[in-house]
């Protein structure tokens, strides 16, 4: 039922950057967002853990990213951003957005955005 909507990816050339959003749509009364997190999935490479967000603490970064990505939320819910600098092409991937929470009538819910193409060339 939640559907999330991301945008931002695009190329850019080494040591560019890029501002990456996030925004969920679809959400009822009893839909409670807890972490918004970034994904990224490179050509032969399994998908990892880029940055998330809870709605109490302090961000957590993947090793590779960090120094050089923000993430950041306006609320517990969403949106949610990444602001990359410094890329190379090592980063080259597709960038998904996920979201973990809680439906007060349903349990646990959670998902993905449909992802969007990130490029940096050398």
């Amino acid at each position: 039922q939640v559907q999330l909507v991301e945008s931002g990816g695009g190329l850019v050339q080494f040591g560019g950057s890029l501002y990456l959003s996030c925004a969920a749509s679809g959400l009822s009364i009893d839909d409670s967002i807890h972490y918004m997190s970034w994904y990224r999935q490179a050509p032969g490479k399994e998908r990892e853990l880029v940055a998330s967000s809870s709605s109490g603490g302090s961000p957590e970064y993947a090793d590779f990213v960090k120094g050089r990505f923000t993430i950041s939320r306006d609320n517990a819910k969403n949106p949610v951003y990444l602001q990359m600098n410094g890329l190379n092409p090592e980063d080259t991937a597709v960038y998904y957005c996920h979201y973990a929470g809680w439906n007060t009538r349903t349990g646990d819910i959670g998902g993905w955005g449909q992802g969007t193409q990130v490029t940096v060339s050398s």
